[in-house]
């Protein structure tokens, strides 16, 4: 019997339940930037009151992605009901994020749950997928990347529609979570683990420490930080960017730059659907090398655009979002090749908790900036393209070393 025979028929349904679940179950990750200028004025936040917000988020995650993982929880609670107790679990503490919340500080518990909630189900997508795929699980997993994407960009969506219709943030916040608990039923009585699935690795900082031991996987990690420099900076605050851009030029309604900031954030699905085949044929370097490339000029350009015509900055911000996010699930792809064996899955465990970790600093950056102008703009995503030079910079140093030859069948 044939490889592709062997592919369960169930595989494509499979992964439009796992997508569209993911897709509800992210919506509150980046939920308080779509609302930033209310928040601002309703309590009276200082610039780093929103990244505060985020960064909440992703410590949350971290944290609970870690302890998730040490603890073996994804090998005892089958995977659908796992991703269905964390989206609901995200659901309920983005609700107490929308109505109980009253400042700053009552609001960062519930962010952070938010994000110790999504921990459960992100990751546990990712698993569920991988079981079902084997041939084709490049551009499987790419698609439901995708579909977190476009996730994390929907609240900007709902603030778009609620600026139309006239509804409040606390409406828009809500949506997010009504998203989630929809999630959490399709996902419960639609997903099933697939033939493929293995058991979680062990997770242990020893196993973990033993593959950053080698050159070529603290190099791939390089690359990866490099990019997370970059890239939820950019998703926090490009909505505040294209507002205050916009308004600059006289176009006032924050829907319409609500649906700017969503189209170009949430084009990155589309670089995320079709990276995984490019660096399979390409290779993971080669791949990563040009969208850091891009997405870093993007970054300078967009900044120098700030007061542009609407198209114009809306065009050179979908580029921006697509080549963004495209590489970022090879730099996992490279450790996972490339680390000794028996170790990937306690080093991928640290890449995650520490590239989210990391990220917070540029986010913390572009709020100390407090770019409310043109000048300030173009220093903050100045800056964010410092990320993709130094991961340029690792991975260009990777594909020279003769392991680089273990990546993507010989592609570098």
């Amino acid at each position: 019997m044939t490889v592709a025979a062997a592919e369960p028929a169930a595989r494509w349904r499979q992964l439009v339940v796992l997508s569209i679940g993911l897709f509800c179950a992210m919506s509150p990750s980046f939920a308080a930037s779509a609302v930033a200028p209310v928040l601002r004025q309703d309590w009276g936040l200082d610039p780093l009151g929103i990244p505060i917000l985020t960064i909440s988020v992703l410590i949350g995650f971290a944290v609970a992605a870690l302890g998730l993982a040490a603890a073996g929880v994804p090998d005892v609670v089958p995977g659908p009901r796992l991703f269905a107790l964390g989206a609901a679990g995200a659901g309920l503490a983005n609700l107490g994020f929308a109505f109980l919340a009253t400042d700053l500080l009552s609001a960062i518990p519930f962010r952070l749950l938010t994000g110790a909630a999504i921990a459960a189900a992100y990751p546990v997508a990712i698993k569920l997928v991988a079981g079902w795929f084997r041939r084709e699980r490049g551009l499987a997993t790419g698609i439901v990347a995708g579909a977190l994407t476009l996730g994390t960009a929907s609240p900007l969506l709902y603030r778009a529609v609620g600026s139309a219709i006239d509804v409040d943030r606390h409406a828009v916040l809500a949506s997010a979570s009504v998203a989630c608990f929809a999630g959490a039923v399709i996902v419960a009585l639609g997903a099933r683990s697939g033939p493929f699935e293995t058991p979680s690795p062990h997770f242990s900082l020893e196993i973990a420490a033993r593959a950053f031991r080698e050159p070529a996987v603290r190099l791939a990690n390089g690359g990866y930080l490099g990019h997370m420099w970059e890239l939820f900076a950019m998703w926090t605050w490009l909505p505040t960017f294209v507002v205050a851009s916009f308004a600059s030029i006289g176009i006032t309604d924050p829907g319409t730059a609500s649906l700017g900031a969503f189209v170009a954030i949430g084009a990155g699905a589309a670089g995320c659907a079709v990276a995984g085949g490019i660096a399979d044929r390409w290779g993971r370097t080669t791949t990563t090398i040009a969208a850091m490339v891009a997405s870093g000029t993007c970054a300078v350009l967009v900044g120098l655009a700030f007061g542009a015509p609407a198209p114009l900055l809306l065009i050179l911000a979908v580029i921006w979002g697509v080549t963004i996010i495209a590489d970022s699930a090879q730099f996992s792809a490279a450790v996972s090749e490339l680390a000794p064996p028996g170790t990937a899955g306690s080093a991928l465990s640290v890449q995650l908790a520490v590239g989210f970790v990391f990220t917070s600093v540029p986010i913390l950056l572009v709020g100390l900036i407090d770019p409310v102008d043109a000048g300030g703009w173009r220093l903050a995503f100045g800056m964010l393209a410092l990320g993709p030079v130094a991961g340029c910079w690792s991975m260009w140093r990777l594909r020279h070393r003769p392991e680089s030859l273990v990546m993507a069948n010989g592609h570098r």
